[in-house]
């Protein structure tokens, strides 16, 4: 079996950034794959095909975009380096489906994306896959941002450091369950993951690397509404992770003047959705969280318009 990727080389990626006059840059958080193998098993739990428009953050060099294009109906790329356009229009030359986008990726908007897939049938098709080599420090925001901002997105398969996969898939409990895992989890669910050692990278980075897919959900049964509802219901049931929930929750909503009335409504909440104060937030489950968010959006009606529309 041939190679899936020609750039998944510690020598290939060294020779396209010197012809290029080019290093890695370490604020970018830059740190390109080096191995065909694990490009390969990023494309295949991605299960990316013809039928799919991929859409790409950090492309880099092209290491992964060249191994998706033959695959998919169309990549859009997002790079914020602007000394890598240049690079990516040697590397991805030969598929006129290529798209790039020079911006930060955590300033994508959906107006992007309908100017970028809205001109005629042929183009005309949201992504619906997320597939990536992620900058770390934003990795975690990016993946719930985009899950809950653009709703084409039905499964991300991204590269992040592995504590952010260990809190992506956290059990109830653990010290790795926390709201970013609530959130994440009222709209997505892990159906997928492998390590990724040090060495696979260059420059190596001096953290573990997981791949995780995550499936966008349907089986929850809630509104858009009621998921930002118990998503505010997680950051403050975890605003205090130590206190009690009822403590944690006063702290938060203490002093916010959006939230007038809701600390003295937190009582009646808890005990409405069946929830004993004296727990913590990482005691409860999902579905606990959907209840409560339900519970304070019929009783805290004010408030929630102030909240939700963040």
């Amino acid at each position: 079996m041939g190679s899936v990727s020609y750039l998944a080389s510690p020598s290939a990626t060294r020779a396209v950034l010197e012809r290029h006059g080019l290093a890695t840059k370490k604020a970018l958080g830059q740190n390109f794959l080096v191995n065909d193998a694990v490009i390969a098993k990023i494309c295949e739990l991605s299960e990316v095909s013809e039928q799919d428009t991929v859409l790409e953050v950090g492309p880099g060099i092209g290491t992964l975009t060249v191994a998706l294009l033959p695959r998919a109906a169309r990549v859009l790329s997002v790079e914020r380096d602007t000394d890598l356009p240049a690079v990516l229009s040697e590397t991805c030359a030969d598929f006129d489906t290529f798209s790039l986008l020079s911006k930060d990726a955590l300033e994508l908007t959906q107006g992007d994306l309908e100017e970028a897939f809205g001109d005629g049938a042929r183009l005309g098709v949201a992504p619906n896959k997320f597939v990536a080599n992620l900058p770390y420090a934003v990795a975690a925001t990016l993946v719930l941002d985009y899950f809950q901002r653009f709703k084409s997105i039905q499964s991300a398969t991204v590269m992040v450091q592995s504590e952010v996969a260990d809190r992506m898939m956290a059990k109830i409990g653990t010290k790795d369950y926390a709201a970013y895992t609530v959130k994440l989890n009222l709209i997505a669910k892990a159906t997928g993951r492998f390590q990724v050692s040090p060495g696979n990278f260059f420059p190596p980075p001096r953290v573990t690397s997981a791949v995780i897919r995550l499936d966008r959900r349907d089986d929850l049964g809630i509104s858009d509404c009621e998921i930002a509802a118990a998503s505010l219901m997680a950051d403050a049931a975890f605003a205090t992770r130590r206190k009690t929930i009822a403590n944690s929750m006063k702290t938060f909503f203490s002093g916010r003047k959006s939230a007038a009335g809701v600390v003295e409504l937190l009582p009646g909440l808890l005990e409405r959705a069946g929830i004993d104060s004296r727990r913590r937030g990482e005691s409860l489950t999902l579905d606990e969280f959907i209840e409560l968010g339900r519970v304070f959006l019929a009783c805290a009606p004010e408030c929630c318009e102030a909240y939700l529309k963040r």
